[in-house]
């Protein structure tokens, strides 16, 4: 398995080659690879992003068949279920980094500053477990600024969301901090601007 630091290379220049327009994987390749992913799977990187459909995990890092093992869940929150298939993936194949991506004009996000904000009000009791998750990354940022400043809010509370929940996955199980300590796997946050398709990852987290 290659090391974090590879695997990180490879998705910038994966990104890279989506932003320009010059994608090395299409649905051709892909359709070529399946065969070979029949008896077991090799991923270089875990990826916990969010479920919008504005975010193809695969299509962006420009990755085929087999390459990223991909959690999603709205607002790329951190539960058990999260947890425990990050622990999964790290043990059984050796993948050594794991990255959270958020991205811009989070669904997510938004219904928690609206929540906050009394806008709206959640009574599913499954759609506020997600939204109770990203309350506490999100209620620093919205005590901060006024209301004519929500744009900007949007922007820096999707980036603490991320922030937390790369906290959330380095603090939130013996297993991933064991293999923290021994160097065999790293955890960064990241976020996808929709309206360029460029991905920053954040450089504070590695």
């Amino acid at each position: 398995m290659i090391s974090a630091a590879e695997a990180l290379d490879r998705l910038r220049e994966g990104n890279r080659r989506f932003v320009n327009g010059e994608t090395l994987v299409d649905a051709s390749i892909s359709h070529l690879q399946r065969p070979d992913m029949t008896a077991a799977q090799n991923p270089f990187a875990i990826i916990l992003a969010c479920s919008d459909s504005r975010v193809p995990t695969e299509l962006i890092f420009d990755q085929g068949i087999g390459d990223l093992f991909v959690i999603r869940v709205a607002g790329n929150v951190v539960a058990p279920s999260q947890i425990g298939s990050i622990e999964f993936a790290a043990t059984q194949f050796g993948t050594k980094l794991v990255v959270v991506l958020g991205h811009s004009k989070c669904g997510a996000v938004i219904a928690t500053l609206n929540e906050l904000a009394k806008q709206e009000s959640h009574r599913s009791p499954n759609l506020r477990a997600i939204v109770d998750r990203i309350r506490p990354a999100v209620e620093p940022t919205l005590a901060e600024h006024n209301d004519d400043e929500f744009e900007l809010v949007i922007d820096k509370a999707v980036r603490a969301n991320v922030v937390r929940s790369v906290a959330r996955l380095e603090h939130g199980s013996q297993i991933v901090e064991n293999l923290i300590e021994q160097g065999e796997l790293q955890v960064i946050g990241a976020e996808y601007s929709i309206e360029s398709g460029e991905i920053d990852f954040f450089e504070a987290q590695q």
